[in-house]
């Protein structure tokens, strides 16, 4: 006689799920001492060890039955997505039982992902707003603030004197020019004027014997500008608005910025100094606290100065 197929299995259904007490009985009946060897039968040990065996297989599956509803639970979550797991406690009663089974979903950890950290990094951290009135005996944070923001003025007369894309004759003004006396602006030891809309005349009467430093520095001032001298009469041609020439201003203007923001830092660093120094008479939290405040000032600074650069560059660029 050809065995019967074994039952097909669902997604989370165990092999014995439709046991009951009739095939318990029939495994029992099935482990009859007739099915053992020849030299088994003839011993009443034998068959009693025979029935035995039967029975606790019989108690086992009885047991197994009972397991059973948690044991699917248990792998059917570890088999499911994480997300699809649900955190709850599930009961029911089982047939032929007089007692109720209640199990639990196994806990997930659910871990950050890379969108999440990405996110978290982009979060502006606490910021500090410290009473400048509370520390004055420690450090001046107004007179800091002030200096950080003359550095960003200082940028912004620059941006508007000498990064224009027409060349005007105020461009040429604060032009350093190295003399015996030290440096000095053109406009100190020169006459400037604009004698047409292309060209730009620089008299130098008054001090001719800086001439030639006067046109170096003009040469040098990064403005794109090729100087012509006659006498002590210095002819400042100007030159066509290209494409070239934008990005040349734009270049120029990165420059100036990074300058102020070589300046910015040592604001920053020379008032962190001043601060270091009271910390035998400050406690190591309120310096720590300070410190943090004048950190938080010079990146709002350094920010504002890329703002300005970002605003030059596209006038430039057009």
């Amino acid at each position: 006689m050809t065995p019967a197929p074994p039952p097909s299995l669902g997604s989370h259904e165990s092999p014995f799920s439709n046991l009951d007490g009739s095939c318990v009985v029939q495994l029992e009946n099935s482990c009859h001492f007739t099915n053992l060897s020849p030299f088994t039968r003839p011993g009443k040990f034998c068959r009693g060890y025979s029935q035995g065996l039967c029975s606790v297989m019989a108690l086992g599956l009885k047991c197994f039955r009972l397991i059973q509803p948690a044991s699917c639970s248990y792998l059917g979550v570890l088999i499911r997505p994480v997300s699809e797991v649900a955190l709850k406690t599930v009961s029911g009663r089982l047939p032929d039982c007089t007692q109720h089974m209640v199990y639990q979903a196994v806990p997930v950890c659910h871990f950050a992902s890379k969108k999440a950290k990405a996110k978290g990094k982009g979060q502006s951290q606490t910021r500090v707003n410290i009473n400048t009135a509370l520390v004055e005996d420690i450090i001046s944070l107004e007179e800091v603030d002030e200096e950080m923001k003359s550095v960003i003025e200082a940028l912004k007369d620059n941006f508007n004197k000498t990064l224009n894309i027409r060349t005007s004759p105020g461009s040429l003004d604060h032009i350093a020019v190295v003399t015996a006396d030290g440096k000095l602006a053109l406009n100190q030891i020169s006459q400037i004027s604009m004698k047409s809309p292309q060209l730009i005349l620089v008299n130098m009467a008054s001090f001719p014997e800086c001439t030639a430093a006067a046109i170096k520095a003009i040469r040098e001032s990064g403005m794109n500008l090729n100087p012509e001298v006659e006498g002590t009469l210095i002819r400042v041609p100007i030159p066509k608005v290209t494409r070239e020439h934008r990005e040349m201003l734009v270049k120029l203007a990165k420059q100036n910025t990074n300058k102020a923001k070589d300046s910015l830092r040592r604001v920053r660093t020379d008032a962190v100094n001043k601060l270091k120094k009271s910390k035998g008479k400050t406690s190591e939290d309120t310096i720590r606290l300070i410190e943090k405040q004048i950190s938080q000032m010079a990146d709002d600074t350094m920010a504002e100065l890329d703002r300005h650069l970002a605003v030059k560059t596209k006038e430039l660029l057009g």
